[in-house]
């Protein structure tokens, strides 16, 4: 390869790695940090605690940037739009999201969003976002998108990293449905 030709390579390469979000660090088999936080259903408050909702099923947790932005309302409408599917397979879905945590109160009831389907976790400072290395880079303090299937056993059986919010829905209820298979 010419001199030339490197150096406009390693300029695409260095721009994709500025511009993309992180991939996701845990992978498919590993153990899922446990967590318990403040979250919002209907917008009533309650205490989300990992470990309990694995006693009930597979859960799928879904970060998000932040509540009330465009990309955010699409996905979380996608995912209340799905959820009696997710239920049928007994899944929880909840989102989470370092952004915005002062409004999902709001967020977790209106019909636009959530519509009080599923709830939304509060991840002040980002700590459960670390954990799952679920960061986004253009914005630290805020979720990527990335969502997960976390088994009854507490192991992660999929991981789907995209800031575009349209897949996120089919590719979790798909890894979903393969747990029962």
């Amino acid at each position: 390869m010419k001199p030339l030709q490197k150096l406009a390579v390693l300029g695409v390469l260095a721009f994709a790695a500025i511009a993309m979000p992180s991939l996701a660090a845990l992978k498919t088999g590993a153990k899922a940090p446990d967590f318990s936080a403040p979250a919002y259903l209907a917008g009533n408050p309650f205490t989300f605690k990992l470990s309990d909702a694995l006693k009930k099923g597979p859960v799928v947790m879904y970060f998000f940037p932040a509540a009330f932005t465009p990309g955010c309302n699409l996905e979380a409408h996608l995912f209340s739009e799905a959820i009696d599917q997710f239920k049928a397979q007994g899944a929880t879905v909840i989102g989470v999201t370092a952004g915005n945590t002062d409004q999902l109160a709001e967020f977790s009831k209106s019909t636009e969003h959530c519509g009080g389907k599923f709830a939304v976790t509060a991840d002040p400072g980002a700590k459960i976002a670390k954990q799952y290395d679920a960061i986004l880079d253009k914005k630290p303090e805020w979720s990527n998108r990335t969502s997960y299937v976390i088994a009854p056993n507490g192991n992660i059986v999929h991981v789907y990293s995209d800031l575009t919010p349209n897949k996120h829905v089919k590719e979790t209820l798909d890894a979903v449905k393969a747990l029962k298979k």
